[in-house]
């Protein structure tokens, strides 16, 4: 059955989404999404990956800072509201204003991981999979019953930056699943006992602390990579991103204070509160910041990146 369809989202997971359902039998009639933000160095406002792709389309697009009573007008229209990584709650007069109901795309295996930062929160827990679910909208945070889920496992390499593109597009293949199955599928209530919270990470998230242990440290450095890369400082207060690393087997030779940088045979590595992280690739805000390896980063700042220099 073709459904005549509204979408709400913002980034390019959502505009994935989207790309899929303009290519499907169903008619979309308009696109919510968030204003333009400032980004980039500029920080001119620039538009979401979804209203580019709507454009594109020449869809209509609305972006209202906050969704209420004339974004429910405009929605009256259609059967289902598909959402996926809008931003924002939806108020009730919105859930009510289609006429079956909304329909979210959830980057979790719900209810594990109900939130805004699922993907990283998944990777920072060591989890050894992740999924999507399409779940009908109730007023609660990801708190609605599931129609369908879909499992994608984690490997030891994986990345915020490598597992989001791939939850997309499982995520488009699971909706138009539950589509054309709709309106008959009876959605399964969450089991509230079960759930995880994944709120929306700070700048802290970001911030290594290295008396932890080189395989958190991992984690965190494969979280935050393709959202906002874990960091550290070296020198008087020079930031240093960590954009790819791992845990050294064995550990390092020798004992040393967490945060201790050594040059090795093996490459360079940095002293963790157990065993020892090795750094591949960072990025200094310094000269034109632009990322490179460690060891060219150590060639261009010999004075920060040298053998014995302490991180944070």
């Amino acid at each position: 059955m073709a459904w005549r369809l509204a979408f709400a989202g913002t980034p390019a997971f959502a505009a994935t989404i989207l790309q899929r359902l303009l290519a499907s039998e169903h008619e979309l009639l308009r696109v919510v999404t968030q204003p333009d933000r400032p980004a980039k160095r500029g920080r001119r406002p620039q538009p979401s990956a979804v209203r580019v792709l709507a454009e594109s389309a020449r869809l209509e697009v609305l972006a209202p800072p906050r969704m209420g009573r004339r974004e429910a007008v405009a929605l009256a229209d259609c059967d289902w509201l598909l959402v996926a990584a809008y931003g924002l709650l939806l108020p009730p007069v919105v859930l009510a204003a289609p006429r079956y109901g909304c329909v979210n795309v959830h980057a979790s295996l719900l209810p594990r991981w109900r939130g805004a930062a699922p993907v990283e929160h998944a990777i920072l827990a060591g989890d050894a999979e992740t999924g999507v679910s399409i779940m009908r909208m109730d007023a609660g945070l990801d708190t609605g019953p599931v129609y369908l889920r879909r499992a994608l496992p984690l490997t030891p390499a994986a990345t915020g930056r490598s597992v989001a593109p791939r939850l997309a597009v499982l995520g488009a293949e699971a909706l138009l699943e539950v589509l054309a199955g709709l309106p008959c599928l009876e959605p399964v209530p969450q089991d509230d006992r079960a759930a995880t919270h994944a709120p929306k990470l700070t700048a802290a998230a970001s911030a290594i602390d290295w008396r932890q242990t080189a395989e958190r440290i991992d984690r965190q450095v494969r979280a935050m990579v393709g959202r906002a890369p874990a960091y550290t400082t070296v020198g008087a207060g020079v930031r240093l991103r960590i954009l790819a690393a791992a845990p050294v087997p064995g550990g390092a030779a020798g004992p040393a204070p967490p945060g201790t940088l050594r040059r090795t045979p093996g490459g360079w590595l940095a002293h963790c509160g157990a065993g020892a992280l090795g750094l591949r690739q960072v990025q200094l805000n310094r000269g034109r910041g632009t990322p490179q390896t460690i060891d060219s980063a150590a060639n261009g700042y010999p004075g920060l990146l040298f053998d014995g220099a302490t991180l944070g």
